[in-house]
């Protein structure tokens, strides 16, 4: 707890068991908060929502076996999304591990894929420095999660504590300051480049790098683009802006890669959701890609520069080149190009047509407008996460926390609960579908329970939305096994928890239920009956280019 503590730990989510009593007894002797979850994987995803919503570690303690268990899908999503999580697991006494003792699991080997380190504690007197450690590894370099066991005869043993300094790792040395020679070997291609893309990811985010990453878009006067991750890293309603990337981007994003003579990625990892055909990305560009993390670059997509730093150092140091050379890109040199997108962007405009039924996209964007875009917005996963990335604009980072990379359904309420925490000031607003909703509604208890004002905007098609969309466009519209007709009633299922609950069916319902839902001050379900077979367009279909969208 002195560690913990030490490492400015305020918030533990988590849930009690036998093998984690002893730390419970001394976690009530703290004024550390503890936020019981009703699930241990809602305590991993509100530990995940807590670090992306304040920028920190998040912390969540769960007991041995099932409880170590019930984290992983949680903690693999915070491992594809790089998101700095210590998670602290109970273990049976040191005696009895490889015995099948009773709650035993091997969650060490059980999370070393998905990890990007984990202890076994077997000495007391190692437990401060691991925990040291632990914050350590989980925050620096390419963040992500670390897990810690605890055996219970080690927290119940006795050592001296002394206060650690900050650990040095002989094997962990992550590079931060990017290699100058390299830097000027990307100057040489931005100042040759007419048709330039800036592709900003995650890391841009969790380097704390979005202000250098706007100041560096203009400096280019070039257009830029996002990854889900990168969404917020540089501002929504900027006239630069291109919108997402990839499967679900815009018409003007996929094609602007496609035509684009230089790419510059920022802290991105290239993954399948956003290159569609990898043969067939930026085709004609030449790449440079920043990273902290050597092994992710030409990983998926081969560069012609790496640089291997820190994307806020790295930024830093090119806005620094671009002022020591007066390397300027005047609007008119930039005119053919940005014409050229502008053109994509008024004959392909993300559009719908909301008549008689309620359109999702209608719903995200009275979400924004009555929000101002001032709120912080989770998700869960599937089409209403990308009518969120899509229609709600993301000026500022850490605003929009989903799980990108795993695509954990279940994330997003218990995401809310952590960002609530982390920043008790701001609106908090989980983006959900009727299927999704179900994985984790569990935590609207423990919103309830601990006053959390969270906001949930159900888009309900009663129907597993993104899968019955692939099995429409691709499987002759055999609707297996998606269809959940037969789902609760919401608004009803909200009071039965003590929240407020709403529901809207016809679309002039819509603004009054949100306005009703937002201003509450605590927990409200807001249930609203969408169109059933409205699908996520445009749409790459796997194994095709960026370029060859479905557009309707």
């Amino acid at each position: 707890m002195a560690v913990l503590k030490e490492e400015g730990v305020d918030t533990i989510f988590g849930f009690p068991g036998g093998a984690v009593i002893d730390l419970y007894d001394e976690l009530g002797r703290t004024d550390i908060k503890h936020i019981l979850v009703r699930h241990e994987q809602g305590a991993i995803h509100a530990a995940d929502g807590y670090a992306r919503a304040k920028s920190s570690v998040g912390v969540c303690l769960v007991t041995s076996g099932p409880g170590a268990t019930n984290t992983v899908s949680g903690i693999a999503s915070a491992y594809m999304d790089s998101i700095p999580v210590v998670v602290l697991t109970g273990q049976v006494p040191t005696a009895l591990i490889g015995n099948d003792a009773f709650q035993e699991v091997d969650i060490v080997g059980i999370t070393r894929p998905c990890t990007k380190h984990n202890y076994l504690v077997k000495r007391t007197d190692d437990l401060a420095r691991v925990i040291k450690e632990a914050f350590h590894i989980a925050r620096s370099g390419r963040p992500g999660p670390v897990l810690v066991d605890l055996p219970k005869d080690v927290v119940q043993g006795k050592a001296k504590y002394k206060p650690l300094p900050e650990p040095r790792m002989a094997s962990y040395h992550p590079t931060y300051q990017p290699n100058l020679k390299q830097l000027h070997r990307a100057m040489a291609l931005i100042k040759e480049a007419k048709k330039p893309v800036v592709f900003s990811g995650g890391g841009v985010i969790l380097s704390g790098a979005s202000k250098e990453l706007t100041e560096f878009g203009k400096k280019l006067n070039a257009p830029v683009t996002a990854s889900l991750m990168g969404l917020g890293s540089f501002p929504g309603s900027h006239p630069l802006w291109l919108g997402m990337l990839g499967m679900h981007g815009t018409y003007r994003a996929n094609m602007a890669i496609g035509e684009c003579d230089l790419l510059i990625g920022i802290g991105v990892r290239f993954d399948d959701r956003v290159t569609g055909k990898v043969a067939a990305f930026a085709p004609n560009a030449r790449i440079i890609h920043i990273d902290i993390d050597p092994t992710s670059i030409s990983k998926n997509i081969p560069v012609t520069i790496p640089i291997v730093g820190d994307c806020k150092v790295s930024l830093k140091a090119l806005n620094r080149l671009l002022n020591e050379e007066k390397v300027k890109f005047t609007k008119k040199a930039r005119k053919p190009w940005l014409d050229q997108i502008q053109k994509w962007q008024d004959t392909k405009p993300l559009r719908y047509e909301q008549k008689d039924s309620i359109k999702p996209q209608y719903v995200i964007e009275r979400l924004y407008e009555l929000t101002k875009g001032k709120a912080i917005i989770t998700t869960e996963v599937g089409q209403n996460q990308m009518w969120a990335a899509q229609y709600y604009h993301f000026d500022h980072p850490n605003c929009f926390i989903t799980s990108g990379g795993l695509g954990c359904m279940g994330f997003g309420l218990p995401a809310a609960i952590g960002a609530q925490m982390a920043c008790p000031d701001r609106l908090v607003v989980d983006v959900a579908g009727d299927g999704s909703i179900q994985m984790n509604i569990q935590e609207l208890a423990t919103a309830v329970q601990y006053g959390l004002p969270v906001k949930v905007v159900i888009l309900n098609n009663r129907y597993l939305g993104m899968v019955r969309q692939w099995q429409e466009l691709f499987y002759k519209k055999k609707y297996m096994a998606t269809d959940i007709e037969h789902a609760p009633d919401f608004s009803r299922l909200a009071e039965a928890y003590g929240a407020l609950g709403l529901k809207a069916t016809k679309p002039e319902e819509v603004d009054s239920v949100l306005k009703e839902g937002l201003k509450s001050p605590g927990p409200a379900m807001m249930d609203f009956w969408v169109a059933r077979e409205e699908g996520v367009y445009p749409m790459v279909p796997a194994g095709a280019a960026l370029t060859e969208m479905l557009l309707v």
